[in-house]
């Protein structure tokens, strides 16, 4: 099992950018799973940034991204998408994506952004925003 970033860069702030986590030894359509982005900015903690369950429709994204990024899933590749429009400086940092296997219900969105709950992860892709 292998997770894949890739999509980072530089961008203007204002601008957009798509991240994928591309999947490798699982498909991620017919395995139940939960996903989520994370990212780590120099001298900052890790923190969630969305993530959702295959077992609901709801998906999350924290309060400082919400309206501007959203996740999904690319079936044709294999891949989860993050979606990041209208950047800012501060969303600056590599992003993780993480994957856990199984059938994830009532987490809502401390427990999908929850780092400690994933088992897979990424090696992560820089993005970093210009003002």
């Amino acid at each position: 099992v292998q997770l894949v970033e890739s999509g980072g860069g530089l961008v203007q702030a204002g601008g957009s950018l798509r991240l994928s986590c591309t999947a490798s030894g699982f498909t991620f359509a017919a395995l139940p799973h939960a996903v989520a982005w994370f990212r780590q900015a120099p001298g900052k903690e890790r923190e969630g940034v969305c993530g959702y369950s295959s077992s609901e429709a709801d998906k999350y994204c924290a309060d400082f991204v919400k309206g501007r990024f959203t996740i999904g899933e690319d079936g044709g590749t294999n891949a989860v998408y993050l979606q990041m429009n209208n950047v800012k400086p501060e969303d600056s940092a590599i992003y993780y994506c993480a994957v856990v296997f199984g059938v994830h219900l009532g987490a809502g969105l401390q427990g999908t952004l929850r780092a400690a709950r994933y088992t897979r992860w990424g090696q992560g892709t820089q993005v970093t925003v210009s003002s």
